[in-house]
């Protein structure tokens, strides 16, 4: 079944974006959890711990995983003149647009920063 190079690649591409696509639903999640903590709270603190780890051990990894499979995909396959191609990397690049925002607001969590009502936040985990 896996018996070529391709197929192991388009494999890990796929297990990479649901890994990154699953944490990119979870940290907004505890965004709005968070959102409801007082700063410096035992609470706060343990929500500060799980979104760096998530972020650093799971979102960002997968991302660049994504990332890396899919261009590798992308320069063997020859699929550089395919419209569609041009399209999912549109897509790609939104989706980590969403990664850099999210990202940036995990850093202002961990300074006991509120950067956005819990509303928003709501809002933000149906995006991705």
């Amino acid at each position: 079944m896996l018996d070529d190079l391709s197929s192991w690649l388009r494999l890990v591409h796929i297990f990479a974006f649901a890994a990154w696509m699953a944490a990119m639903w979870y940290l907004p999640r505890l965004m709005i959890y968070h959102t409801g903590t007082e700063p410096g709270s035992v609470t706060s603190e343990t929500f500060k711990i799980m979104e760096r780890r998530l972020l650093r051990a799971i979102a960002t990894p997968a991302m660049i995983g994504t990332w890396i499979m899919g261009l590798w995909l992308a320069t063997e396959m020859g699929y550089w003149t395919s419209g569609w191609l041009h399209t999912k990397l549109l897509f790609v690049l939104a989706l980590s647009a969403c990664h850099g925002v999210i990202s940036a607001h995990v850093r202002r969590f961990a300074n006991d920063e509120r950067p956005k009502p819990e509303r928003w936040y709501r809002i933000l985990n149906e995006v991705p």
